[in-house]
């Protein structure tokens, strides 16, 4: 018999595959499933031998086939519409093996026509005397549709594979002959004509489809029928033809399944599905549930239960369509639950009015929920009861719930196990629990999405399946969390329920957005205020606090004698420190015995106290790293020693035992009694017996900040003595923090960061796109584009397609895999690839120093490009150039001297283009690891610091709604000195129409409203305003009057002079009124007119300059 790879038994160089090619295609006659496994070996072996031939290949740390087919260098060098049709071998191949599917003749057949594909592609690329040739499906026999007991596939599948050399073995064996076949390659690619079967093409992705159902464990042509006949179809023959129909057990359809082209937007099949439902529903009296797909992407419709349609990540398995099926029987309605929700698990009168909220959002088929209750009100105990009524209710049965840390993981999971001990849980972070026993799954973020794709049933299928969770519950949501994470909610089709601390108005829109809600308009809200008011919370006052050092700094100028001798010894071989420590240094390098021992006195002095004000009360004071934290505790023992080494202990992650030292910290009669948190205890942790809090770190998360607060406002029982209720507790703020929220009652949570990788790639994208205008089309930059778009190419290909986040993509991978779309991209491809490709591409194997350069270099080029500056960057790489300087004495970087010199030099920056700076970049990108990270020396120093303001404050709801427009804008303005606008008038530049619009809209839309600027400053121009409120920087006004200042031109009471205006300027920003320098301090030194009466020129050139200073805050270029 004849078949089609009989043309390798002419060609020797193929022998180590030909013959099981020829073999795969003859097994067709034994059974399809025994095909699907030898086609999927004969592919292996093909593969295997370009690995062996091909010298640019890189062998993979496994050389298994998934692993060799996704290998960067093997995606590289093959053509690109071969890699679905691998895929698809291996997986109708893995298919055979793992599960009890019957495999159809047809689907073989294109597994056969995939690897002809393959094996012609070798041979067009490496073979001798090449000719074009097709796959002939007459040649195939005929099989019979034989069922083959799983065992018998197993062992063949193991036998095949057991005797295979190593890759390495191969490549040795093959050494003289492998430079010549990737010679041969390189010069087919030379003249690159190869076409893939578009039929193959077409199949393979029609085929997926089946291949998902059956991933879903679903059977063809048993318990999923294709071209299922349906009458009274609204046409002309009243005959209809469903795609697929998913049955169940009984025999009673469960889903239709309409497939539209690739191409098509499957919402365009909706209503033909439906009406075939309908014909369905007539027949069966069971009404079957709808997908639509294109084979990218699906979408799901129950229009039993009246939910509007949602995009899904795959198809449901038969269990899971059943049990949505069932529940139309078996749910109950979720009306009146007042007298069905357990009052040892919830029995305030807000815990039962947030439960029957969630309900009855549920019962108007909303899927997503939001609840806002302050810490300490039982957002948990919520969760839990709200899991009670809806297992009791049939509407779920499996349920995920998630936090940030592993410490509410494990206390999650406890509450749910006292409170519902019926319920099989499992904390996943813990390997000794089995999830598949559990109804109800506890995780961390990561942990859970690397479970999705690793975590297997006994059987060796998937447990997390789409459809696993019914209600996935969300402990703190905030808007990183779904950023981050957001393709776990993607993947499951679940209902959410977020929890979150943070008051309804300050929690980010982006969040409410996830929950499709109204902004502001959670499903419940029980906040703080409510809860002090009903006594379930206690209310906090503040004692408030700034220090110089803890403000200003510490300025050598300003320093005893004394100091300044400790200053120069402790300072004198540190290069970086000048004469000034900024106030962010401390506590962050440096160390002040005395601010910290400010901290320690004023909290032993003024702190609550128990047992009749003997004994201070249990404290947590925030640190701000563990260096921090330690300081603190030694210089509490040194100065208290009477306490003894366990009253006050360090927490954190660098701890021993640490939480040991937590449960005795949680326990009202054991030490410690202070407690140095660094993130350990600001979230999360429940100690009712807290009475003081220490704010000794800056925060500016309005979600950390509630949590913090948090810890203090529960309710302790007899903690001041028998019958003596804890009332309230003291928040000490040694940071500014309450002035800060007070301020911004509406701040947000500050920006997501992107990985390195994320960055890179969105700077590469727009260099692609901004290298498609005509003035690039040279061959330099042409050349450049398509080595940028390789590089895109490579990273798309190398995606593993059976990762959940890759499968719920997989749309735009397909899409941006091909190379024509690349010819031209467009902002919807730009912004396609940035949301979709980029957030997938990983570069683990890249030194990070070097990857940073890289963004530098790329940042370069897109303001090059532009026509923008890149003053920051180009900076940064210059410093580098210095920095490399100074390792001349390294082989490698003495070999680049030449463009480290060059880099640093002006010259070359004035013309550089993106060819010069990517040679600087390959140059030097290998050479970054040699600059070791220099990590900031630790100082331990005793300043003498003193306490500046002391205000005592009450709990910040009271003020949240800030009437004192004055005092936000004047806050803004200080806090936000580098916003480009308040830089330009600070420093006395030359203003733009842009920069008057973005400080009218932070005045007039962000702080108030125009009619708050109004009433507070009339009609003063708001550029004139923010220089009045800034100032004059000193450097820039020196600047303005420097020709002034030189003693040459002017005696030294002129000098002075001149010296009081730069003072004004400094301290005031403008001088609106000449009539101040007949006043003090002017006055005293003399009249304008006296004093310049000799030179009266300078004078007036002195006026002139006074006027173009106060003209650059009001004047727009």
């Amino acid at each position: 018999m004849f078949t089609n790879f009989d043309f390798l038994k002419d060609k020797p160089e193929f022998e180590s595959f030909a013959d099981s090619a020829i073999e795969a295609e003859k097994s067709l006659i034994v059974s399809p499933a025994t095909c699907a496994i030898l086609t999927r070996r004969a592919l292996e072996l093909a593969v295997r031998w370009v690995y062996s031939f091909d010298e640019d290949l890189t062998i993979p740390y496994q050389d298994n086939l998934s692993s060799l087919i996704h290998e960067p260098t093997f995606l590289q060098v093959i053509e690109p519409k071969l890699f679905p049709l691998l895929k698809y071998i291996v997986k109708l191949g893995n298919t055979a093996v793992h599960t009890n599917n019957i495999i159809k003749r047809d689907e073989v057949v294109l597994a056969l026509r995939n690897l002809f594909e393959f094996i012609d592609w070798i041979d067009y690329c490496y073979g001798k005397e090449y000719k074009n040739k097709e796959f002939d499906e007459s040649l195939l026999v005929e099989s019979k549709e034989k069922r083959v007991r799983p065992q018998e596939l197993q062992d063949l599948y193991e036998k095949l594979s057991a005797k295979d050399k190593k890759l390495e073995e191969l490549r040795k064996e093959n050494e003289e002959l492998r430079k010549i076949m990737t010679e041969n390659r390189i010069a087919a690619y030379k003249h690159y004509d190869f076409e893939v079967d578009k039929i193959s093409e077409a199949e393979t992705r029609k085929r997926y489809i089946d291949v998902e159902l059956k991933l879903a464990g679903w059977k063809i042509d048993s318990d999923c029928i294709k071209e299922v006949e349906v009458r009274d179809m609204p046409n002309a023959t009243g005959i209809g033809y469903v795609d697929y129909v998913l049955y169940g057990d009984n025999g009673k359809p469960l889903a239709v399944v309409e497939a539209k082209k690739t191409s098509a937007d499957p919402i365009q099949g909706a209503h033909q599905a439906k009406l075939y439902a309908d014909c369905l529903q007539a027949q069966y009296g069971q009404r079957p549930l709808i997908f639509i797909t294109n084979g990218f992407e699906i979408y799901f419709i129950d229009d039993y239960e009246g939910y509007p349609k949602r995009k899904i990540s795959g198809f449901f398995t038969k269990d899971e369509l059943q049990l949505i099926v069932d529940r139309r029987r078996l749910k109950k309605p979720l009306v009146n639950i007042n007298t069905e929700i357990n009052r040892n698990i919830t029995d305030r009168y807000y815990q039962i009015e947030a439960v029957t909220a969630v309900c009855d959002a549920i019962e108007n088929k909303r899927r997503k929920m939001l609840l806002v209750m302050a810490t300490g009100t039982g957002k948990t105990r919520t969760a839990i009861s709200i899991v009670d009524i809806l297992t009791k209710h049939n509407y779920v049965k499996n349920i995920l719930f998630l936090a940030d840390r592993i410490t509410l993981v494990k206390q999650a999971k406890n509450s749910f196990s006292k409170l519902l001990p019926n319920l099989s849980l499992c904390n996943l972070l813990d390997k000794r629990e089995d999830p598949q026993q559990a109804r109800m799954i506890f995780s961390t973020y990561p942990t859970m999405m690397n479970a999705i794709d690793e975590t297997k049933r006994a059987d060796g299928s998937k447990l997390f399946t789409l459809g696993h969770f019914d209600l996935i519950i969300i402990d703190e949501s905030h808007r990183s969390i779904y950023k981050k994470y957001q393709d776990i909610f993607n993947y499951f089709d679940a209902m959410l329920l977020g929890l979150t601390a943070t008051p309804k108005e300050d929690i980010d829109r982006n969040t409410y957005s996830v929950f499709d809600l109204e902004n502001g308009n959670p499903t419940y809200a029980y906040e703080y205020e409510q809860a002090v008011e009903d006594g379930y919370l206690v209310d906090y006052s503040t004692i408030e606090v700034k220090t110089k050092i803890m403000e200003d700094g510490i300025k050598y100028d300003e320093l005893s004698e004394e100091e300044k001798e400790k200053f120069e010894e402790t300072f004198e071989d540190d290069e970086n420190i000048q004469d000034y420590i900024s106030s962010s240094a401390v506590n962050e390098w440096l160390f002040n015995a005395d601010t910290i021992d400010m901290v320690i006195d004023m909290l032993l002095e003024k702190g609550l106290k128990v047992e009749g004000g003997d004994k201070l009360g249990k404290t947590i004071i925030f640190a701000k790293n563990s260096k921090h934290a330690k300081a603190i505790v030694e210089r509490f023992n040194k100065r208290y020693p009477e306490y003894g080494d366990d009253f006050i202990k360090q927490v954190d992650y660098s701890i021993k035992y640490v939480d040991n030292i937590i449960d005795n910290f949680s326990q009202k009669d054991k030490l410690p009694q202070i407690a140095v948190s660094v993130d350990m205890l600001d979230t999360g942790v429940d100690i009712p017996e807290v009475l003081n809090l220490v704010f000794f770190k800056k925060v500016r998360s309005k979600s950390k900040f509630w949590q913090m607060i948090g810890r203090g406002t529960r309710l302790c029982k007899d903690l001041l003595g028998a019958g003596k209720d804890k009332e309230k507790f003291l928040i000490f703020d040694f940071c500014n923090n309450f002035e800060f929220f007070r301020v911004n009652p509406k701040t947000n949570e500050g920006t997501i960061q992107m990985s390195l990788t994320e960055k890179i790639y969105n700077a590469k994208v727009e260099i692609i796109r901004e290298l498609q205008d005509s003035k690039y089309q040279e061959e330099e930059y042409i050349r450049y584009r398509d080595e940028l778009v390789d590089d895109f190419l490579a990273k798309i290909r190398e995606l593993n397609d059976d990762s959940f986040r890759v499968k719920l993509n997989l749309q735009y991978v397909e899409k941006y895999r091909n190379k024509d779309i690349w010819q031209s991209l467009d902002t919807v491809n730009v912004s396609e690839i940035k949301k979709h490709i980029v957030p997938l591409i990983q570069n683990l194997n890249d030194d990070e120093l070097a990857r940073r350069f890289d963004y530098l270099i790329y940042t370069i080029d897109l303001a090059i490009l532009r026509n923008n500056k890149a003053t920051k960057p180009i900076k940064a790489v210059i410093e580098t150039g210095e920095k490399l300087a100074k390792k001349a004495t390294i082989p490698q970087v003495k070999e680049k001297k030449y463009i480290i010199d060059k880099i640093q030099t002006e010259e070359f920056w004035e013309n550089v283009d993106i060819f010069e700076l990517e040679e600087v970049r390959e140059a030097l990108r290998e050479l970054i690891k040699y600059l070791e990270k220099q990590n900031q020396k630790i100082y331990y120093t005793d300043f003498q610091d003193t306490v500046i303001q002391v205000k005592e404050g009450e709990a910040i709801y009271n003020t949240n709604d800030l009437k004192n427009y004055r005092k936000k804008v004047e806050h803004y303005l200080k806090e936000h000195q580098d916003e480009l606008a308040v830089y330009k008038l600070r420093h006395n530049k030359k203003l733009a129409k842009q920069d008057v619009k973005q400080l009218e809209k932070i005045l007039w839309e962000e702080l108030g409203t125009k009619k708050d600027y109004e009433k507070e400053y009339g009609n003063t121009p708001v550029t004139k305003l923010v220089r009045k409120i800034v100032g004059l920087d000193r450097k820039a006004a020196n600047e303005a009057f420097s020709e002034f200042l030189r003693e040459e031109k002017l005696n030294s009471n002129q000098i002075k002079f001149v010296k009081l205006i730069i003072d004004y300027f400094v301290t005031n920003g403008v001088i609106e009124d000449k009539r101040i320098f007949m006043e003090e301090p002017f006055r005293s030194v003399g009249s304008i007119t006296i004093l310049f009466k000799d030179n009266m020129d300078i004078a007036i050139k002195i006026m002139k300059t006074v006027d173009q200073i106060n003209e650059n805050c009001e004047v727009i270029a």
